[in-house]
């Protein structure tokens, strides 16, 4: 229960900071668009100080799904920890609907930072998704793999979620979390829910990928 409690936690904080500062900074090239980037990563830089020693600070179902397929983790914590994140998405994306409509900040998005297909179309879309939670999930796999860089873990991991952020945001908002796709999607209207499987399906796969490539690059390395 502390596991799922941390990780609906630490996806509440990815969430809220990630899609608010999309929200209330914007995402256009110049300023917005890198400070919506970092705001990500350094989510996970906070929250992976925080929580990694109690569930792993995986806040994300992408990163849960390639942990369960590397066996790191089992189906019954897998299950906790996406409802838990799932959860904790949807109160921040809640939280921000809240202040958007109940003062006069204006959301920038348009949407409380939903991702979409308007500007790469569907199979665009799951290619970019595929592609970015490939790279994120293979880092992750790979730096928590080796115990002594336990203690630069969350940077790298962090400044990984930025850099797939800065490619990805022009692109399609940047998922590589179903959590962080559900929770704003809900709130954002009918065109986000209508691709919102995009959001879910592709992360997966690429986090599927990662496990797979990772285990192969790991033996031949044995």
């Amino acid at each position: 229960m502390k596991k799922c409690i941390a990780e609906g936690i630490g996806t509440f904080v990815l969430t809220f900071m990630g899609c608010g500062a999309a929200v209330f900074l914007g995402c256009e090239p110049g300023g917005g668009h890198l400070a919506v980037a970092f705001a990500f990563g350094l989510s996970i830089v906070a929250t992976a100080y925080v929580i990694g020693g109690v569930s792993g600070c995986h806040i994300n179902p992408a990163v849960s799904f390639g942990m369960l397929l590397s066996k790191r983790i089992g189906g019954r914590t897998f299950a906790g920890y996406v409802i838990s994140q799932t959860i904790g998405a949807i109160a921040a994306a809640a939280i921000l609907a809240g202040l958007v409509a109940g003062t006069a900040l204006t959301d920038l998005t348009g949407g409380l930072g939903a991702n979409g297909i308007a500007n790469t179309g569907v199979l665009g879309s799951l290619i970019v998704e595929i592609i970015l939670t490939f790279i994120f999930v293979f880092t992750i796999l790979g730096v928590t793999a080796d115990e002594s860089k336990s203690a630069v873990a969350g940077l790298v991991i962090g400044l990984t979620l930025a850099f797939v952020h800065i490619v990805g945001i022009p692109l399609t908002g940047t998922s590589v979390n179903p959590a962080r796709s559900i929770g704003p999607a809900l709130f954002a209207g009918r065109e986000a829910l209508a691709t919102l499987w995009v959001f879910i399906v592709a992360p997966l796969i690429g986090a599927a990928l990662a496990a797979f490539v990772y285990k192969a690059v790991a033996a031949a390395k044995a």
